[in-house]
């Protein structure tokens, strides 16, 4: 679980970067939107530690990728409607890993 919820949250920065940046942005060239990105860089260390408060606080904190992605996935069309379904399909695939790796962790099985 902690390699998939690190392999997932760096999927979703590179996701994010990739959209805002190259792949479909909302202005020719690039956007601000792309320092939405920023914040998840956060927990990037903590993830890739094994920390569990970490994973705890960004389990909820993911869940605001997963509305952004709901929402522009049923406002927009084309590519930036799969890209927003990634988005969603990643942050609960996070969510999961996170969920459950700090739950083995307070159980005290870890890894």
């Amino acid at each position: 679980m902690r390699l998939v919820a690190s392999a997932t949250l760096i999927a979703l920065i590179v996701l994010c970067l990739a959209w805002e940046l190259w792949l479909a942005p909302l202005r020719p060239g690039g956007s601000y939107l792309a320092l939405k990105a920023a914040p998840l860089g956060l927990p990037l260390l903590g993830i890739l530690l094994g920390w569990r408060y970490t994973y705890q606080w960004s389990s909820m904190f993911v869940l605001a990728y997963f509305a952004e992605g709901v929402m522009r996935a049923w406002s927009e069309s084309g590519l930036s409607q799969t890209l927003a379904l990634a988005e969603a399909a990643l942050s609960v695939i996070f969510f999961i890993a996170a969920v459950t790796y700090a739950r083995i962790l307070t159980s005290g099985a870890a890894d």
